[in-house]
């Protein structure tokens, strides 16, 4: 048996195992790349550790760290309580702000992960608060990233074109960006009308300023209508009124404005100046909490470490696969097959597959180049072939085990995360089998370009 296909099968146990005996997944992981990199690979323990994600792990422990300071002293309540006076009280309005904001950022030139980790603790806090589904409300937030992932001056947009110009393909930018906006915005309106969306529309408008019904007669605070602590189950009734917000949850505090102030800076920081957006994070999270130490107390705590100790895992022993040159194995075998059409679903499904669990633009670095051959007999429609595997490898990047699902994963507050993370993966493990299929069926066969 090949090394290659021990590390793939070894790769099936780790899952088989985390799943059936609720182990975590990143711990089997670390263990799965120290025997297969040592023991079939014969990599040292730095071959091995060249795949630790080492700024994930930064994006990860600095973003949840800055926004459980935010919840810590109300900052997020505020904003989720500016968000629904924006859109007059319409609930069902806010995870379509959170995917235009997300696609906007990313469109003028923010990277994908970068624009999740600044919109989506927010977006899940808003969920939280007002009942909807987290799983909805952190689809709608990639989804959006991506869908203005490859405008013609975003990160993604311009490092696919200069492949494509690299290897001397025909190209067209706009098609590339339409063709992922559309695709994404597709992808974000079933899940919406899927996952309860239609249930918020009929709930209509809510009123911050007024009781929740039944609670008015006796004067009593109510309290919002959420998934019980623990549980990450999908809503789909509408929820009540919201409650009544004190003038404490609803004013500008010192703290809240230097946290607000901070989040605004993390923007600034990511987008304007390209600073890393976890060390960034970090470095405001410690300034905020030197100087309000009771309101940051708790708030190491609060960092996703579960979750960063599955990313961290999965991805590093996905780097143990490319050092060893799994993935080149296995894509150069599915280009070597002598029928175009057949060979171009193939790579789609190996973009969207090795995309879930690692870069998407290294993906396509990879699998564009390995698409020449039989791009060049003009059989198959490079400027199709290209936009399906752009929006193979991305859309998949709802994967709890992609940097984009691994945030939302980790930014949600007040869920069962085991549970929430599996919902992830079947989500992402759905879109991985259907996605390529229908971007292949629309954008290859027709021969685009």
């Amino acid at each position: 048996m090949s090394p290659e296909l021990i590390s793939i099968l070894v790769l099936v146990v780790v899952f088989v195992i985390a799943t059936t005996r609720s182990v975590n997944m990143g711990a089997l992981a670390f263990a799965a790349a120290f025997g297969v990199g040592g023991l079939v690979a014969g990599l040292d323990a730095d071959g091995i550790f060249a795949g630790f994600p080492g700024d994930l792990f930064v994006v990860l422990v600095g973003v949840t760290y800055l926004f459980a300071i935010a919840r810590a002293n109300g900052t997020t309540d505020w904003l989720v309580h500016a968000a629904v006076r924006l859109v007059r009280g319409r609930v069902a309005l806010i995870p379509w702000v959170m995917f235009a904001l997300t696609g906007a950022l990313t469109a003028i030139g923010a990277v994908s992960p970068a624009a999740v980790a600044i919109v989506a603790p927010i977006a899940l806090s808003f969920a939280t608060r007002y009942g909807i589904s987290p799983l909805l409300m952190g689809a709608m937030v990639v989804h959006g990233a991506q869908a203005g992932g490859f405008s013609p001056i975003s990160i993604y947009g311009s490092i696919v074109n200069g492949i494509v110009e690299r290897e001397h393909l025909p190209g067209n930018a706009l098609v590339l960006f339409l063709a992922s906006l559309a695709a994404n915005l597709v992808i974000a309106a079933v899940v919406f009308v899927l996952f309860g969306g239609l249930k918020l529309w009929a709930q209509g408008a809510v009123d911050e300023t007024a009781p929740a019904a039944g609670n008015r007669a006796a004067g009593a605070a109510p309290v919002p209508q959420r998934a019980a602590p623990g549980s990450a189950q999908l809503r789909t009734h509408p929820a009540p009124a919201s409650p009544t917000l004190s003038p404490e949850e609803t004013s500008l505090t010192p703290s809240r404005i230097a946290t607000l102030t901070s989040l605004l800076a993390l923007v600034v920081a990511v987008l304007v100046f390209d600073l890393d957006a976890g060390l960034t994070a970090i470095t405001l999270a410690v300034i905020l909490s030197t100087a309000w130490p009771d309101d940051s107390r708790k708030a190491t705590g609060q960092i996703a470490w579960p979750t960063v100790l599955l990313i961290c895992g999965v991805l590093t022993y996905v780097g143990v696969l490319d050092e060893m040159g799994t993935i080149t194995w296995a894509g150069e075998g599915v280009g070597g097959i002598g029928v175009p059409l057949l060979a171009a679903l193939l790579l789609c499904y190996i973009g969207a597959l090795v995309s879930a669990f690692a870069s998407s633009v290294g993906i396509m670095g990879a699998l564009i180049p390995l698409a020449v051959p039989f791009l060049e007999r003009g059989e198959i429609g490079a400027i199709g072939m290209v936009a399906a595997l752009a929006v193979s490898a991305t859309v998949v990047d709802v994967s709890p085990f992609s940097t984009n699902g691994a945030l939302v994963l980790a930014a949600a507050p007040d869920v069962d995360r085991e549970r929430f993370f599996r919902q992830l993966m079947v989500y992402g493990g759905i879109v991985v089998a259907v996605v390529p299929a229908v971007a292949w069926l629309v954008m290859v066969v027709p021969g685009w370009g």
